[in-house]
């Protein structure tokens, strides 16, 4: 596979309020953004072509995340995890990105009612994880993927930074 090397520049961490709920979206919406990026613009059909034996492709990790926004702060039940992890053949990659920023937005509205990290997140007949623990899990659940996304991007044609 012949690539040209394309730098996006790197941004740096982003600088935050001093509290804990300002950090830890602070972070959180820094990695969401990375790897929106990341896929957004990706080309077709190498953005779904899996580049490695696990069968994880690029548009299939933004699709995923946005399983795991959606149930972790939307409470929405999800059922086959591992099919999160490939788009539909319909999806372009414009629809999987907006989808996944039209998640985080739905994400984030949510978290602004929420100023008590140890107060669960609201669910319907069931408790819901605490403020804090979502967070945290979704920083790492994204930061790896993201990572992955790195890597994905670079072999599809070059491109690298956040």
């Amino acid at each position: 596979m012949t690539t040209a090397s394309r730098r996006r520049r790197d941004t740096s961490p982003p600088r935050t309020g001093g509290t804990e709920i300002e950090v830890l979206r602070g972070f959180l919406d820094y990695l969401r953004a990375s790897i929106a990026a990341k896929v957004d613009g990706a080309p077709e059909p190498q953005v779904r072509t899996p580049a490695v034996p696990s069968g994880t492709n690029l548009l299939g990790l933004l699709n995923h995340l946005t399983s795991v926004e959606r149930a972790t702060f939307l409470g929405e039940e999800v059922t086959g995890w591992q099919a999160t992890f490939h788009a539909a053949p319909a999806d372009s990659v414009a629809d999987v990105v907006e989808r996944y920023r039209r998640t985080v937005e739905r994400a984030n509205d949510v978290l602004d009612r929420c100023t008590d990290l140890a107060a669960p997140l609201p669910r319907t007949g069931r408790p819901g994880p605490s403020v804090r623990w979502a967070l945290t899990h979704l920083i790492e659940e994204t930061g790896r993927h993201a990572g992955h996304a790195d890597i994905l991007r670079e072999l599809i044609d070059g491109t690298t930074g956040r």
